[in-house]
């Protein structure tokens, strides 16, 4: 069984998924699209590693794996599967569209797509990012910006987590990991998973920070 095998319908959960950027239960995702649940669709989306369902507590959360938002990417130029009804050919338009902005723009997926409790005012200059946190220590988040910038080989570049990590060694990793999530609310910074999940080593996926339920592997500060 290969992603290829995928439904319209097994499509459009991942796409609701990806939009929330957050774990759903078997109810919020029936308010935005098909009925999840208990079904075969629901375990070949858990058996091809595409979500990630919590079962351990009642209501269940299903959430995006790593390998479902690469799929995600993969969609936003997939032709409808056939039988696909008028409005999914106009939403797959769309994601096509959709994608070739991100291509044009130097963007992913994860730079468009954030939980909605992660939103701030977009006015908010970039250099108060590191004085403003709520959530941490200030002077975390200013060294964050500071370790970031000492190591991106050019302004703007993505700077990977395994490498940032070591550079902020002696901050206990509860603490960098709240700094970096509220850092990743802050206009002008972003955190991504990698899309090339192959390309991954063990180091790379132990110095992932989770945020809204997916992996990121990677920090961009944006240079003012």
């Amino acid at each position: 069984m290969t992603t290829s095998d995928l439904t319209g319908t097994e499509m459009i959960v991942l796409l609701v998924l990806m939009a929330e950027a957050r774990g759903l239960t078997n109810a919020e995702i029936k308010e935005r699209g098909p009925e999840l649940r208990a079904t075969p669709s629901r375990k070949k989306l858990n058996d091809l590693g595409l979500i990630e369902s919590n079962t351990s507590a009642r209501p269940h959360r299903h959430a995006l794996s790593d390998r479902g938002w690469a799929r995600c990417n993969e969609l936003l130029g997939t032709n409808p599967p056939a039988g696909t009804t008028p409005q999914g050919k106009a939403l797959f338009t769309v994601l096509a569209g959709l994608g070739r902005h991100l291509q044009s723009s130097d963007l992913r997926l994860a730079d468009v797509f954030v939980p909605a409790d992660d939103q701030v005012a977009a006015d908010e200059p970039v250099e108060r990012a590191a004085e403003t946190s709520t959530q941490s220590e200030p002077a975390v988040d200013i060294r964050i910006v500071e370790a970031y910038r000492s190591l991106a080989a050019k302004p703007g570049a993505w700077v990977s987590l395994r490498r940032l990590r070591p550079a902020l060694g002696d901050i206990d990793r509860d603490v960098l990991d709240d700094a970096l999530r509220s850092l990743y609310t802050r206009p002008g910074i972003t955190l991504i998973p990698e899309e090339n999940q192959k390309s991954l080593t063990p180091d790379d996926r132990a110095a992932a920070v989770s945020i809204g339920g997916q992996n990121k592997h990677l920090i961009y500060v944006e240079t003012v």
